[in-house]
């Protein structure tokens, strides 16, 4: 019999792109010929809910009547509106997805859309959105609409709702699966039943073999085990599977047998071959082989890894499919003014991945002893542009999101040659280390290629916690890499930590001056700080006692173990800086309250910073390095130039001399030389030129002119040459 097979996100991820997880999957059984298919239900959830018809049933809910006279007076409020969000609603969900843009002025006046609690954060924000287009001030207004309606259904009829997870917390931290198991076990929800009514329909239509719910994280657990009670519940012979983010932190230890009466086998780290041999056992009369697979044997909870087969490398997992998802329907939100959170949230993204792993793999506070991080392959550049071309004509959309751990430099070198010798226009972005590398040439070449934007880890900006960390880099590196990106025109968002074991309150307030510096030059543009949590697969996790933390538990539960309670040696309460952390980044993103003295961030007693006010303007203010790097990779990408000779006359000598004259996107210039050089040059720039095959090295130009020139420094230091490095010609 031929496997049929399934492949759902449950509800809720991302409002304005699919998570990329069962595309990848539908693209490797593409590779194997398996027929399937693949649903979002969180999109499919919320534009359910969020319509005309959803709204009037939403209203007319049961509960709502015996909880009237208890709610607030936002939801009463929203109750006697209920009209105009019933009438509203389409509209607005139809220009959040695109497809009417002139409701946009509509919506900027005051009359068009009921209004609740969440536009009294108006007056706060009219100052960042002051300088917004009509059409990105609409959609934040449209964003606070949805969530007021939002809050409503908080209230009044799931508290557990929210738009990128559902019953979170039951699935963070759950040591213990009795909870969950209780949650399963009482009435369905008025969201449950509007997820298992799609869900329905989708079984009855496909008729599947085999059911797979990818599970990315703990806000997606409860639906996931709702979906797969359902199905056990009224098709009992379809076979049901969980892979994806969450099982592969959180599982690695599951022993609660009752997971299996949800679930038939459970997968950790990469889903292909797993799935791969999960296919071949429900065609076959023996469950011979099976790759980290959790299932039930006799009553008890085992992991079988006893397949030999090696996984598939990253060139055989085909290209993410993206076919079945409504991408059409999916909805671009504006909720803060966060310049990285709102490229998360606005915008259609195809999700492709660089490498497998991280190439670094030595944070001590990430999981490097997992898979997903510790095994490291990249995928050729020539490829991933053939997987970015199918993708475009696939989808329709030219922007990439590469979901990277942290991005080779070598490889975004290669992919950025790549994009720009094929002619093809892209938008991308992804996740760095900071390192050197990245070079002010190297910026303006993925910039060329279409790179928006990078986010990586500044983490804790102090010196001697970096290298606790073992990340790698140091402040300044960090302040002269953000600047690289900066002046190509790269946004850049900073991954920020505090509360690392053995962080001091000094160093704390020391990380916020250098933060504050940062922004204050103009070389971070975006930021987020999270409080340190300790994982049970992270160095800090698994040899405590050598960063000053002492687990407050050692138990191992029978259902999640990831995250872990700690004492730090320090004795600090860390929590107490959260909201001025925040609070004081809010204000730099909008390059403002730079002169406040730290102190006024917080409301409690802190000490002087010991970070001179000038420490980040120093780090950048070193001399140029005028060294020359023989392996150097030498590019041209601008055009070839119209050429014009003159003679040049002085003492009673002449020589001939060249006039280049240079045509890019924004501008003409021009430089001379004498005619030799000249003509050199014109050809070596016909022979460097982005769209040839052969790339130069710094080494090979040197050697090729002294075979008839001399002095290649003096040519290559000079003023005409220093104009074109300025404009298009890269050393990277």
């Amino acid at each position: 019999m031929e496997t049929n097979v399934f492949i759902i996100t449950p509800p809720f991820t991302q409002l304005n792109t699919p998570y990329p997880a069962s595309a990848y999957i539908k693209g490797f059984l593409n590779t194997l010929t398996v027929p399937a298919v693949q649903a979002d239900l969180g999109i499919e959830v919320i534009l359910e809910l969020f319509s005309k018809d959803g709204l009037q049933n939403l209203f007319k809910v049961e509960s709502l009547k015996f909880k009237v006279a208890v709610i607030s007076d936002n939801s009463v409020r929203i109750l006697a509106l209920q009209d105009e969000y019933i009438k509203t609603i389409d509209g607005v969900i139809s220009f959040l997805q695109g497809k009417n843009p002139t409701l946009a002025l509509q919506i900027c006046q005051d009359d068009y859309l009921p209004e609740a609690s969440r536009f009294d954060q108006l007056e706060e924000l009219d100052w960042a959105f002051g300088t917004m287009g009509t059409q990105d001030k609409a959609k934040h207004l449209a964003t606070l609409y949805l969530e007021d309606i939002s809050d409503f259904i908080v209230e009044c009829i799931d508290e557990n709702f929210g738009f990128s997870r559902y019953a979170e917390r039951l699935g963070r931290s759950a040591n213990s699966f009795n909870e969950l198991y209780d949650a399963l076990n009482k009435e369905t929800t008025y969201i449950d039943k509007v997820l298992l009514s799609i869900l329905k329909s989708k079984i009855e239509m496909i008729q599947p073999s085999l059911f797979l719910i990818s599970v990315p994280f703990p806000g997606n657990l409860y639906s996931a085990f709702r979906c797969a009670q359902w199905v056990k519940e009224h098709f009992p012979s379809i076979k049901i599977g969980m892979g994806g983010g969450f099982p592969n932190t959180e599982l690695r230890s599951l022993s609660d047998k009752r997971v299996f009466e949800f679930f038939d086998y459970i997968t950790l780290d990469d889903g292909e071959l797993p799935l791969k041999l999960l296919i071949e056992n429900l065609n076959s009369t023996s469950d011979s082989e099976y790759k980290r697979t959790f299932l039930l044997e006799n009553g008890e909870v085992v992991y079988k890894n006893n397949s030999k087969k090696a996984d598939f490398k990253q060139a055989e997992v085909g290209t993410p499919d993206y076919s079945d998802l409504l991408l059409d329907k999916y909805i671009s939100v504006i909720e803060i003014v966060n310049p990285m959170h709102r490229m998360w949230s606005d915008g259609r993204w195809n999700k492709l991945t660089m490498a497998h792993g991280c190439y670094w793999g030595k944070c001590t506070f990430c999981d490097i002893s997992l898979d997903y991080i510790k095994l490291y392959e990249p995928v050729a550049a020539n490829l991933l542009c053939d997987r970015m071309e199918e993708l475009i004509v696939q989808t329709g959309q030219t922007g990439f999101h590469f979901v990277d751990e942290a991005a080779p430099p070598a490889l975004m070198r290669a992919l950025a040659l790549e994009i720009l010798r094929r002619k093809i226009s892209v938008t991308w972005w992804t996740n760095i280390r900071f390192e050197k590398s990245f070079s002010k040439d190297l910026c303006l070449l993925l910039k060329a290629s279409g790179c928006i934007a990078v986010s990586g880890g500044l983490e804790v900006a102090s010196d001697r916690l970096l290298k606790l960390i073992d990340k790698g880099v140091t402040v300044e590196q960090v302040a002269k890499v953000t600047r690289n990106f900066t002046e190509a025109g790269v946004m850049v968002h900073a991954y920020l930590m505090y509360g690392y074991p053995t962080q001091t309150v000094q160093e704390t307030v020391d990380s916020l001056e250098m933060v504050r510096q940062l922004f204050e030059i103009g070389i971070l543009q975006s930021g987020f700080w999270h409080q340190f949590a300790m994982t049970a697969h992270s160095p800090v996790g698994m040899y405590p006692e050598k960063f000053g933390v002492v687990k407050e538990t050692e138990a191992i539960g029978t259902f999640a173990n990831n995250d872990i309670n700690f004492i730090d040696s320090t004795g600090i309460d860390h929590e107490q800086f959260s909201f001025g952390l925040k609070k004081s980044l809010y204000n730099f993103m909008h390059g403002i309250c730079f002169e406040y003295p730290l102190q006024d961030w917080f409301e409690f007693k802190i000490p002087k910073t010991k970070i001179s006010e000038d420490f980040i303007f120093n780090a950048l203010s070193e001399e140029n390095d005028f060294s020359m790097q023989p392996n150097s990779k030498v590019v041209w990408l601008g055009g070839i130039p119209s050429v014009s000779y003159f003679k040049k006359t002085k003492k009673g000598s002449s020589w001939e001399m060249m006039t280049m004259t240079f045509h890019d996107k924004k501008e003409t210039y021009s430089v001379q030389m004498n005619k030799e050089h000249g003509d050199w040059l014109v050809e070596l720039l016909h022979n460097i030129k982005v769209s040839n095959t052969k790339i130069h090295t710094l080494q090979e130009i040197k050697s090729e002119f002294e075979t008839a020139f001399e002095d290649f420094e003096l040519l290559w230091f000079s003023k005409p040459l220093a104009i074109l490095k300025e404009a298009n010609l890269l050393i990277i």
